[in-house]
């Protein structure tokens, strides 16, 4: 029989604007990108049993039940680090699309350690939690944090930003896997033919596979991100009143938006007509989260995420109402 037994929830993300770099040293892509996390979530079940090993059973045949599963991984080096040496059970409940851009995999991994820890009584120290995760993924992190987040390196040096407010969004997730891996080669084949028709755009090592354009636009980003953290004059659209409200729309009309789509709506013309719906549908703002294939729209109200919603599943789109969690809700309902 179990030991103890812990039941958590975890929840997806969505990318407030991602913008890709060149290549790194470590081979991974330098990023810029602002996580939000939302009220769509899997459930985790983790029970702590007599014997040893890890076992992971998930009646999703696309979610592997072997160490290359995230959780079966951030387990194993978590179990080093506490000094558990009994038989670890996860049971994962998956309702989130798979290979969908909203991070379930990564999100399933931190709440997988968060129920280890309530189970096996034992907690790592902040600090020994966001390096384990970050050995395990790039997105980990953000989970550790919640709410509104500023990501950058690979995604996995991570920020807490003040708060967006919960806000109506849908989350629509056609039948499509896209490969993370294939769409960043896809963005280098992209920058090589940038280079190719502008011979001076090329950066001083070819083998970043990047134009300077690339990392000006990195850098960009992150101005107007801390325009819009810090409301200066020149942001179309900044306030310095009632901002609670405003942020959102603030950073919105900084003209954020999700490089991938460059790559991935011409393999996916489907994708970009869902896009298109949601803005006919009087989103106020759609992309494409991370690599996809998900798709999500931001709405002023419930009513009209609800409407928008229920014409896509008439269309054979799968789509779901659901809003934005702010870092307060998001902790506060992991273990609810």
């Amino acid at each position: 029989m179990p030991a103890m037994t812990v039941t958590v929830r975890s929840f997806a993300k969505i990318n407030l604007g991602l913008h890709i770099g060149g290549l790194r040293p470590d081979g991974f892509h330098e990023l810029r990108t602002v996580y939000q996390t939302i009220a769509l979530h899997d459930r985790i079940r983790v029970s702590i049993q007599r014997g040893e090993g890890i076992e992971i059973h998930c009646e999703d045949r696309r979610v592997p039940a072997d160490s290359t599963n995230t959780c079966y991984r951030i387990v194993e080096r978590a179990m080093a680090a506490l000094g558990i040496t009994s038989h670890v059970f996860i049971e994962i409940h998956k309702k989130l699309p798979v290979q969908g851009g909203l991070g379930g995999a990564s999100a399933n991994a931190v709440a997988t350690l968060l129920a280890l820890e309530k189970a096996a009584k034992k907690h790592l120290s902040e600090t020994e939690r966001l390096r384990i995760a970050a050995e395990v993924g790039s997105d980990l992190p953000l989970f550790l944090v919640g709410g509104t987040t500023l990501g950058i390196g690979r995604g996995e040096d991570v920020y807490p930003l003040s708060d967006l407010p919960a806000t109506p969004c849908v989350i629509a997730a056609p039948e499509i896997g896209v490969s993370t891996p294939k769409a960043f080669a896809d963005w280098d084949l992209l920058m090589r033919g940038a280079v190719a028709r502008e011979p001076s755009l090329a950066v001083s090592r070819p083998d970043k596979l990047t134009a300077f354009e690339a990392s000006d636009r990195i850098v960009e980003f992150s101005r107007r991100v801390s325009a819009w953290l810090s409301g200066v004059s020149g942001v179309p659209g900044s306030r310095r009143g009632g901002r609670a409200e405003t942020l959102l729309l603030d950073l919105v009309r900084t003209g954020i938006e999700n490089d991938f789509e460059q790559v991935v709506f011409p393999q996916y013309p489907a994708l970009r007509e869902v896009k298109g719906a949601f803005e006919r549908e009087g989103a106020f703002y759609a992309s494409l989260s991370g690599s996809g294939s998900a798709i999500y729209g931001l709405f002023r109200t419930r009513e009209a995420a609800a409407k928008a919603a229920g014409r896509l599943r008439a269309k054979g789109v799968p789509a779901v109402a659901t809003s934005t969690l702010t870092r307060r809700q998001y902790w506060k309902r992991i273990f609810d």
